[in-house]
């Protein structure tokens, strides 16, 4: 019904006929009811009572990545108008791609000013169908100053009909006149427990083979984005099928996840502090062929020096302002031989001093 205005951006990459085997585990194991959210039960209470009335606020969902920020307003608006009234009442934008004013005056005003269709007897009678519709800003800390500013207007004027959902990572990053209209929810990282619990889960839904030990790796890579823990056991459990092999090993999910080899970091590591300048280029040449990531070393050799305790104070500042300038560097897009090559010298330099 509202074309054009890229409500319905998941149903065009996943149509109405495809069948639950080919969708990926992150969308096909999405929460669909509020009590399937895991470990955010502040929100989930406090969203639960609104089931029951019409007053429902504008809000705000901030925290990491792969918390269920986004399932869980998708499965709120499921339980307020079901499955069909949805495709009408809400729109979804994902506000890094469309992150200007023109969408905020084009798109998102023109949907928050229409009038609220009247939902059939058949959702009156399974859901509460509140009289107004819900706009989800997914990602909306990458919106510029100015659309979040128009988008301020938008709220006041049409909020009689229409109600607003901002999610992001980083709540310091939407400007203080919007973030005071909303309420606010804030979604932690998930626990081990609840994590494993849901990764058992689908791993026994989906007959996935696996090593002692191998899940709980998967949690502490994805660091508690769930999206991510996921989607490597998926990704692990399709090569498995490919290669025949039996179980899920921790070293194929060392592999798949990017992360570069410990006994590689130690071997890196050594070559620092033996202090060989040329020795040092030639292996960083060898180390640069082998295709690793230097984004992943950067964060590996953090935890390598930050943890150890063979190292003072001192030296662990040094190398920490080092490393954070290298990851800096690296997500401008430099070059990653130069940045790693410059880093290790500089490691180096100050096991020298030291």
């Amino acid at each position: 019904m509202f074309e054009g205005f890229g409500s319905n951006k998941r149903r065009k990459v996943a149509p109405e006929g495809e069948s639950e085997s080919s969708k990926p585990w992150v969308e096909k194991y999405r929460p669909k009811k509020l009590d399937e959210v895991a470990a955010q039960d502040h929100a989930v209470n406090v969203l639960k009572k609104t089931l029951g009335s019409s007053n429902l606020p504008h809000m705000l969902f901030y925290g990491p990545p792969g918390t269920g920020k986004t399932s869980t307003i998708l499965a709120l608006t499921k339980e307020l108008f079901g499955p069909e009234l949805t495709k009408t009442r809400v729109l979804e934008l994902n506000a890094s791609d469309e992150r200007g004013i023109s969408i905020v005056r084009e798109k998102v005003k023109n949907f928050a000013r229409l009038t609220v269709s009247k939902p059939s007897a058949k959702d009156r009678e399974n859901h509460p169908c509140p009289p107004y519709k819900i706009i989800i800003l997914d990602e909306a800390d990458s919106m510029t100053a100015d659309a979040q500013s128009a988008l301020r207007r938008t709220m006041e004027t049409y909020s009689s009909v229409t109600r607003f959902c901002l999610i992001c990572n980083y709540v310091t990053r939407i400007i203080d006149p919007l973030a005071s209209r909303c309420s606010k929810f804030r979604f932690k990282s998930l626990d081990a427990a609840n994590a494993l619990d849901r990764l058992k889960y689908i791993a026994k839904e989906e007959s996935v083979d696996y090593e002692e030990g191998v899940l709980d790796d998967i949690l502490k890579i994805s660091s508690g984005d769930m999206r991510r823990a996921i989607t490597l056991l998926q990704s692990a459990h399709k090569r498995k099928g490919l290669e025949g092999s039996k179980k899920i090993t921790p070293q194929e999910i060392e592999e798949i996840s990017g992360l570069v080899p410990n006994s590689t970091i130690h071997e890196l590591a050594a070559k620092i502090a033996e202090s060989n300048i040329d020795e040092i280029a030639e292996y960083v040449n060898t180390f640069m062929k082998s295709g690793w990531s230097v984004a992943a070393v950067t964060e590996q050799l953090h935890n390598y020096y930050l943890v150890s305790d063979d190292y003072g104070t001192d030296f662990k500042n040094k190398v920490s302002w080092i490393l954070f300038n290298t990851d800096s560097k690296l997500t401008n897009g430099t070059n990653e031989h130069i940045q790693l090559l410059n880093l290790v010298i500089q490691i180096c330099e100050i096991q020298k001093n030291s």
